[in-house]
Parts: C-alpha cells; sequence; structure tokens
C-alpha cells in the first residue's frame, strides 16, 4: 500500500478541484424536479465543470460514458445518465468528480425528487449522518477503523444496511489511490491516518440488506432486494495535531 500525503502547495490544488466539485452539486441540487431527465442533469454539470477551466474526473474514466453517475432509487451507485424521466417521489444519488491542476475532488449527494416517503427521507439524511458520525475520527494518529466503525454504527442503529462491496478510497492526483475506506468493520485495524492525508469517505446506505448486483449495462449497481439506497461523500483532508478534518468539497 502506498498512501501519499500531500504538502502544502498539493493540498490548495485539491482545495481548488473540491471546491468545483461541491459547487457542481449545487448546480444538480438546484435542478432537480420531476420531469428533469438524468442526460440534462449530466449536461448540466458537465458544462459547469468545464466552465470552471476543470475537466470531469469520470468521463472516460475506465470507458465510463458521462460525466456524472446517476443513480435513481434502488441504484446504489455508477448508475449512467440516460432519458430516463425523474418522477415525482423518487431519490436520485449523484456522484461527481473534477480534476484540475493536477489533482481531483470527488464527491456525492442523494437529493429527494420532489415530495418523498418518510421512510426515504430518513434513509437520505442517516446516510449523510452517518459520513459525519464517521469523520468525527478522521484525526491525525487515528485508525481508518474507526471511521469504518462509527459510519457502520449509524446507519445500522438506524435500521438500514451498510454497502460492502463497495467503499472509500484516497485521492489526489489520482482519483483512486491508497487506502481502501470500507464503511463498515472488517476485523481490521487499517493505517494509522496522518495530516496530509487525503480521503474520499462515502457511506452507501440501502433500506434493506447490504446485498448488492451489478446490472448487465456493466457500470450500475443495484441493490439485491430492490430497496432503496443513498450516498454521501466528500473529499476530506486529515489535518496536523489532532485538528478537526477539512473538507475540501462541503459548498
Amino acid at each position: 500500500m502506498s498512501v501519499t500525503i500531500k504538502n502544502g502547495k498539493e493540498i490548495e490544488a485539491m482545495r481548488i478541484a473540491g471546491r468545483i466539485t461541491g459547487q457542481t452539486l449545487r448546480v444538480i441540487e438546484a435542478a432537480v424536479r420531476p420531469g428533469i431527465t438524468t442526460k440534462e442533469l449530466d449536461k448540466l454539470a458537465e458544462e459547469y465543470i468545464l466552465g470552471c477551466g476543470a475537466k470531469p474526473s469520470f468521463k472516460g474514466y475506465f470507458g465510463y460514458p458521462a460525466s456524472i453517475c446517476t443513480s435513481v432509487n434502488d441504484q446504489v451507485v455508477h448508475g449512467i445518465p440516460s432519458g430516463r424521466v425523474l418522477e415525482e417521489g423518487d431519490i436520485i444519488s449523484v456522484d461527481v468528480g473534477a480534476y484540475i491542476g493536477g489533482f481531483h475532488g470527488d464527491a456525492a449527494r442523494t437529493f429527494a425528487v420532489g415530495e418523498i416517503s418518510p421512510e426515504h427521507k430518513k434513509l437520505i439524511d442517516v446516510t449523510e449522518k452517518s459520513f459525519f458520525c464517521g469523520i468525527k475520527f478522521a484525526k491525525n494518529g487515528n485508525y481508518l477503523s474507526d471511521i469504518s466503525a462509527a459510519i457502520q454504527d449509524c446507519a445500522e442503529n438506524a435500521g438500514f444496511g451498510v454497502v460492502r462491496d463497495y467503499v472509500g478510497h484516497g485521492i489526489g492526483r489520482k482519483m483512486h489511490e491508497d487506502p481502501q475506506i470500507p464503511n463498515y468493520r472488517n476485523n481490521k485495524r487499517g493505517i494509522r491516518l496522518r495530516a496530509g492525508m487525503t480521503l474520499a469517505i462515502e457511506p452507501m446506505v440501502n433500506t434493506g440488506t447490504h446485498k448488492v448486483h451489478s446490472l448487465s449495462d456493466g457500470w450500475t449497481v443495484v441493490t439485491k432486494d430492490g430497496g432503496y439506497s443513498a450516498h454521501y461523500e466528500n473529499t476530506v483532508l486529515i489535518t496536523p495535531n489532532g485538528g478537526e478534518p477539512e473538507i475540501l468539497t462541503l459548498y
């Protein structure tokens, strides 16, 4: 495992990439409504990212055909934008990456489409909460497993399932760097966190079990039992002296 520690100049570059990523999600949030297609959301995101002088991190990544991932209802991650029309009561998870100055930002949010059920609102809220429970432990000197355990406890104590097949990751010059960051306990302590690490921490939480499977398009991941799924992610910087982590994509 090779975990990169960023210096001051590199961290500043990641702040720029993170800011564009977070602001792109704000643009998408404002556009989400019944009647819009996921392809239209993708176009909005790509235009915004390019307008900021950055490039969409996802487009062409291992052949991925779009600038964002749009995962609706039972889709967990990696949903491909299409002509699908969002309907009242849907939820949509949008994952965005922006590349500028040699570095990536990566973040995701789950949005309600119009009025949604209380259960699905709780799912979205708990998924976001689990992220913040986890990053309480994203401090210099703690272990990676401290983050994972806190995320799992928060989600499962609320009655939801935590996805195990997909995890968070390091991020920097590459979209996916070491270490992997599970959202659950796996009997491994993991690495000790150090100042200058940048991590994409991303709980994926289901209304039913944690089990998922991939569709025939080779990208889209859905829940095995048809339950709904939510996703919340930010790029996070570990700061010196046990300080609070800096969230680079929260705008």
